[in-house]
């Protein structure tokens, strides 16, 4: 028997029937301990331990149990009561746990007695579902690792069925290896050398690669590409909406095609500022490179937008994807774009969207580090990694490029051809080069995770291209039911206030949930930042434990102007902590209507778009009557889970009745309307009666403004950010933006951006 760390049990949740596995106690532990012990190489597992879903749990457990010398399983789960909230508990036991039970067959004779590896062992691990502020994470509540068994050699682990698997790159290096027409023998001994292992060391047999090339072989590679184009003709036509596109090479072969739904596309025209491009993931079976499109909504779900299927990886097939793609969104371009380091991507997109901010997703280049630096560094591994995320998260340009010279001179890292790579493309990762521009959170470690494990759902068919786009539109289809659903879910769910103050039930009644959630977290940290008056509209806010330095605040009450170098508002869209110490050591009860952005509202502009003012008394009567009906629906399905399926599953049926209705495009009443601005700022308001408004100035709030931005140059303060590619209100007045403001004439507003302390 083996004992590793002793039993760590959970009391049971909110004191509810507990049984005897549920009972003991829960170590709390230091946040800046929880975090410093997941970012190290150590694998055991500990008590108050966080994931993003049940897999990602799973996949860490797996890790440390394949070091340990046993496999695990999927044991028992809990689910509580109350609407939608599914399953709350699992539990991941090892192999050996619990023992085989006879079930008797059909005829009455017990089944023959096949021998079992189950023995009762004990190892276990138990992580719960908790939701702080609507944000849902699963937390290790209970660890044991005593077995009642030997564990196996690592020599013996690669015997184990769950650990026989092939990582995506070695799926990529078999299939070129069959094409060059090696033997099954020559491909393994090739790829031990390639991975330094010793001889039969691989993680997979070679019966494992034998059945994955048999796979390829059961693939109709000439008509399955046929069968996919009839499938979206089809699609096309039961929905006029639908969009696809394909391109045939010299050989009359299916070399490229991408589609999108029409909810898709309507998701794309409120949420599509920000997006994700991510081309990390292929269709073996087709040797064809999968790119899928997403984003993240008000609610801080993820949208699907595209999907493209590319027979190479290159320059002009990006180029294809992207023109394509914009075409389907009617050649709306997003603000900014997240993908893979893939260089070929890089070009076409500096070709083909030029004005568009790009950048590297850190998830993906973080990832090879064990890879890159591990040996080279050893023991100091951690503690670089630790100051390169350090230096990752900096806000100031000139902090970071000090900090990574005595970090190279530290580490003795001059001449390592990645960390020359990383510097060189440090415009592309690095946060401090990013702050200017708006990416939705998606930059984040946990958003990049999420993301993949999203993807994840679309690859459990793609054995069959037929059967691959049928996943998509499932997931796509279940996405939407399930967003919606939880969307009245928290439509009506009172969010819980923390600090009591005024701009807080401001924010909480316009907001999502997630948005608030994410500004209330700058609410409640406000408090330990001191505001310091330099002017009557400038201020320097630092931490109080912290002597010198700060983040610099431009704050104007009679333009209702704000202004902070940290850039978290133009980063996020959510104000930060010390904007919000500004505002409320000033009295200021709320927070303005322009920094409370459509983009994170309950509802989007395609629900305020200026068309609902434009229209007939009569018809705007109906709207509003409309919406006081839904507000009544709402407020009575939520009451049971029974009536709140009855009212989606009516919903859907009236809203496929109405699309198939012909629309205002196709009538003679169409009333032409400009497509609002990507701008974060919301662009209308609305006045004590309802009807919407522009801002306006007189010349005298322009001067101010006018003053307030020579003070900015002055100070260093950049009130517009490096190269913004938003519409940016300058003097209040809409309609055009600070490029070509009358007020802003001779002033550049794209010069780098000065240094912040």
């Amino acid at each position: 028997m083996l004992e590793i760390t002793n039993i760590a049990k959970e009391t049971s949740e909110n004191g509810t029937d507990s049984s005897q596995d549920d009972t003991g106690t829960v170590e709390e532990m230091p946040e800046d301990t929880i975090l410093s012990r997941q970012t190290s190489v150590n694998l055991i597992p500990f008590i108050g331990q966080r994931f993003v879903s049940q897999d990602a749990a799973y996949e860490f457990y797996c890790s440390f149990a394949k070091q340990c010398g046993f496999s695990i399983r999927r044991h028992r789960t809990r689910g509580k009561d109350g609407v939608g909230r599914g399953i709350t508990r699992r539990d991941f036991t090892c192999h050996r746990g619990g023992y085989p039970q006879l079930k008797p067959s059909e005829d009455g004779k017990l089944q023959r007695n096949r021998k079992s590896s189950r023995c009762g062992c004990q190892a276990f691990m138990r992580i719960v579902k908790r939701a702080d502020l609507n944000v849902p994470e699963w937390r290790i509540t209970g660890f044991s690792n005593v077995h009642n068994h030997e564990l196996l050699k690592s020599t013996e682990m690669q015997l184990i069925p769950a650990y026989c698997t092939m990582s995506p790159d070695d799926k990529s290096r078999i299939c070129l290896f069959a094409k060059a027409g090696m033997s099954v023998r020559q491909m393994l001994r090739l790829m031990e050398l390639e991975k330094g292992v010793k001889l039969g060391c691989l993680p997979f047999t070679e019966v494992d690669v034998r059945n994955f090339l048999q796979s390829f072989r059961n693939v109709d590679q000439d008509n399955d590409p046929i069968d996919l184009l009839k499938m979206c003709k089809e699609m096309k036509d039961k929905d006029l909406k639908f969009k696809y596109d394909y391109k045939i090479d010299c050989n009359n072969r299916l070399e490229h095609i991408a589609w999108s739904h029409a909810s898709s596309m309507r998701l794309y025209e409120d949420f599509g500022d920000a997006i994700v491009f991510d081309t990390t993931h292929r269709l073996d079976a087709y040797d064809m490179l999968l790119g899928i499109w997403i984003g993240v909504d008000n609610h801080g779900s993820h949208c699907f937008f595209g999907c493209a299927l590319l027979r190479d990886e290159n320059m002009r097939s990006f180029s294809w994807a992207l023109k394509t793609f914009l075409g389907f969104m009617n050649g709306k371009t997003p603000g900014t774009i997240l993908t893979d380091q893939n260089l070929w991507l890089k070009e076409a997109i500096a070709t083909e969207i030029p004005r568009v901010k790009h950048a590297f997703c850190i998830w993906n280049i973080t990832s090879r580090f064990s890879e890159w630096f591990s040996t080279l560094l050893g023991s100091q591994y951690d503690n670089w990694k630790a100051e390169f995320h350090r230096l990752y998260n900096l806000h100031s340009i000139e902090e970071y490029e000090v900090g990574w010279n005595e970090m190279i001179e530290t580490y003795r890292l001059d001449g390592n051809k990645h960390i020359a790579s990383l510097y060189a493309l440090r415009s592309y990762w690095a946060l401090p080069f990013l702050r200017s521009f708006f990416f939705a959170g998606m930059t984040s470690t946990f958003q990049s995770e999420t993301i993949n494990i999203f993807i994840q759902r679309f690859l459990s068919a793609q054995s069959v291209l037929g059967n691959f786009v049928e996943q998509v539109v499932r997931v796509v289809d279940a996405k939407d039911q399930a967003g919606a659903k939880h969307k009245v879910q928290r439509i009506v769910q009172k969010v819980p206030l923390k600090t009591g103050s005024p701009i807080e039930s401001h924010a909480a009644t316009v907001l999502t949930p997630y948005a608030f959630s994410k500004l209330q977290e700058e609410l409640v940290f406000a408090p330990q930042y001191a505001s310091l008056m330099v002017d009557e509209s400038y201020f320097v806010v630092r931490h109080h434990k912290e002597m010198g330095g700060g983040y610099k605040v431009l704050w104007v009450p009679h333009d209702e102007f704000i202004s902070c170098s940290c850039h978290n508002f133009e980063f996020t869209g959510i104000l930060c902590r010390h904007v919000l110490r500004v505002l409320s050591t000033n009295n200021c009860f709320h927070i303005p209507d322009r920094y409370l952005p459509m983009r994170w509202r309950e509802f989007t502009s395609s629900l305020a778009n200026p068309t609902l003012f434009s229209l007939p008394s009569d018809h705007l009567g109906k709207v509003q009557l409309l919406q006081s009906m839904i507000s009544t629906l709402i407020n009575e399905s939520v009451e049971t889970e029974e009536r709140l399926n009855v009212v989606c599953d009516e919903v859907s049926t009236v809203l496929s009745r109405i699309k198939g209705l012909p629309t205002a495009s196709n009538s003679g009443n169409a009333i032409a309307y400009e497509s609002p601005s990507d701008s974060l700022i919301l662009a209308e308001v609305e006045d004590s009666e309802g009807i919407g408004q522009s801002f306006t100035c007189n010349p005298q709030e322009c001067i101010n403004l006018a003053k307030l931005k020579e003070r900015g140059s002055r100070d260093g303060l950049d009130l517009y950010g490096k190269r913004r590619r938003f519409s940016i209100p300058c003097c209040g007045q809409y309609g055009h933006d600070a490029n070509d403001c009358p007020m802003m004439e001779g002033e550049d507003l794209n010069g780098d951006r000065l240094g912040f302390l």
